[in-house]
């Protein structure tokens, strides 16, 4: 299964694309999309188009993205929330299925805590993933979320073979 992790951001989005086989798993892409400065809608379009070609490109069969956290300030929750919209518009039109994780449950899976720091998640897709050095923050975020997918789907495959029902 290829898996693509998005970690929604207005000015950057990360993108990390790895492949699990079991509890093997792989690295395929990651990247910090900076974005440029001005106009939301011209922001949100190329959250869009850069996921688009992506997608094209590393053909995930499905997509691992941040749930959006109560912010102290309501108007970036809300801008947040029309990156994630973007992402999860280029999922939709090519027939990904999406599943969401909150930040707490993508560190707890990929560190064991739930509050851990970038430096830590960081040091952890490098570890999991096999790689020379840490990927961008944001690029380790979304690889995150597709590693705390791929854990999830080896959990739940392990119990279901064992004859449980996942509720």
């Amino acid at each position: 299964m290829t898996i693509l992790g998005i970690d929604p951001g207005s000015r950057i989005t990360g993108v990390g694309v790895i492949t699990a086989r079991g509890s093997d798993l792989k690295y395929v892409y990651s990247e910090s999309l900076k974005l440029p400065k001005g106009e939301l809608a011209i922001r949100l379009h190329d959250i869009y188009a850069r996921l688009q070609h992506i997608i094209e490109q590393t053909k995930p069969d499905m997509v691992a993205i941040e749930r959006v956290f109560l912010a102290k300030n309501p108007q970036s929750a809300l801008v947040l929330g029309h990156a994630r919209g973007a992402a999860m518009l280029a999922a939709v039109n090519n027939s990904l299925p999406i599943v969401e994780y909150s930040a707490t449950e993508i560190k707890k899976t990929v560190v064991g805590r739930g509050r851990a720091d970038k430096a830590q998640v960081q040091h952890m897709m490098r570890v999991l993933l096999g790689l020379r050095t840490a990927p961008e923050e944001d690029a380790s975020d979304a690889l995150a979320a597709a590693v705390c997918h791929a854990h999830h789907q080896q959990i739940n495959t392990t119990v279901r073979e064992a004859g449980y029902k996942i509720l």
